[in-house]
């Protein structure tokens, strides 16, 4: 459960690279502090490390930075200016020992040059990445990252890598979209032959995920709907399902989502390519279920493109918090809002004729009144 939050079905990996020179020895990166004895034991036999390149302050690459320092005194830690302030704040580490370096700087190892490319916003502020032209490889930290465990390191060899790729962007690159299609424009000139991620397997044949990355920046939505509800004693329910069969007969795909027990990570991936996000809610004390407002809170800062917003209400007494509640945590949304049906109690057939008429709104592509 990554970050106690995004489950991890195949697990996830935590990389770290020892880069040699004929003079000079790097370590790009290190681990999470959960895996401080595996790098322990990796490190066998490595008397010298030079330089410690620290690509991102996050801790699950830069928690065991103190330990690798202790067990190194003689190596300098390589960082842009804020990844340095960064790492004061979260490790205590002595300022004294990290070297900022500036985008397009250069360090030759012997045989093998290093350059430090700025990446800011991806998905941190203080983030680069190293490319390394003589072997033609790009060290990028997160970026192209995959949440997978395997047994052979490469790619290639893996099957579901560019699946599992989707959901490590959904769940944490998608907000940084705009950041991250820059930094891919200048990633273009670059005669790419390996990308070697701080998660998941290296990228022996790089354009596959690349060309993934490039369709998921543009926001080019699909004809897709994502369906998103929690039914406390089966109402809602029954919207959620009749709005999905009723979209699929209008040739509408459809994602339908169960909150009380769905993968977020799931939910994520959908929303890359979703054109539509219908969240389905009962009422409680007039406002929305909490997990509904919880996967809203989720959604409106992922930011996915959707040009639709649709919601379907159940409630008993009242539900006069409910729109401007979810309007409100959606607000960081570029979309349309369609009309919202709300619903009395057990759906009957006049409301079953409403959801309909949403379905219709969605497959036209248009807002269109529900009432």
């Amino acid at each position: 459960l990554f970050d106690e939050l995004v489950p991890l079905p195949r697990g996830t990996s935590y990389n770290a690279y020892l880069v040699r020179g004929t003079e000079k020895t790097a370590l790009f990166d290190t681990v999470d502090p959960a895996m401080q004895s595996v790098l322990e034991d990796h490190l066998k036999g490595v008397e010298r490390i030079d330089y410690i390149v620290a690509h991102h302050a996050e801790q699950d690459h830069s928690g065991c930075l103190p330990w690798v320092m202790g067990r190194y005194p003689e190596a300098e830690v390589l960082a842009t200016k804020k990844c340095r302030e960064l790492l004061k704040d979260e490790l205590d580490i002595d300022e004294n020992r990290v070297r900022v370096v500036k985008d397009g700087e250069t360090l030759d190892l012997g045989g093998r040059t290093v350059e430090f490319l700025a990446m800011p916003w991806v998905h941190w502020p203080e983030t680069m990445v190293s490319w390394i032209p003589e072997d033609r490889m790009l060290f990028s930290c997160d970026f192209f990252g995959a949440h997978m465990s395997f047994s052979d390191i490469m790619a290639s060899k893996q099957s579901g890598v560019e699946a599992e790729a989707k959901r490590y962007y959904a769940g944490i690159m998608m907000p940084f979209a705009k950041s991250i299609a820059r930094h891919l424009d200048r990633l273009a000139s670059f005669p790419i032959e390996m990308i070697l991620p701080s998660h998941g397997p290296v990228h022996d044949q790089p354009a596959a995920v690349l060309d993934a990355y490039r369709e998921w920046v543009a926001g080019s939505v699909k004809n897709l709907a994502v369906v998103a509800y929690v039914s406390m004693h089966g109402s809602t329910r029954v919207l959620a399902e009749h709005l999905v069969e009723a979209l699929r007969k209008r040739g509408v795909d459809c994602r339908l989502f169960d909150l009380a027990g769905a993968d977020i990570g799931e939910l994520a991936m959908a929303l890359v390519d979703a054109a539509t996000i219908v969240l389905a809610t009962p009422t409680v004390l007039t406002g929305a279920h909490p997990t509904v407002a919880g996967a809203a809170f989720l959604i409106n800062a992922l930011k996915p493109r959707a040009r639709n917003l649709g919601l379907m209400v159940s409630y008993g007494w009242s539900a006069s918090k409910m729109e401007d509640q979810l309007k409100n945590m959606l607000s960081g949304l570029k979309a349309e809002w369609l009309a919202p049906v709300m619903v009395r109690s057990r759906p009957n057939l006049d409301d079953l004729t409403k959801v309909a008429a949403l379905a219709d709104a969605i497959a036209k592509g248009r807002v269109e009144a529900v009432s």
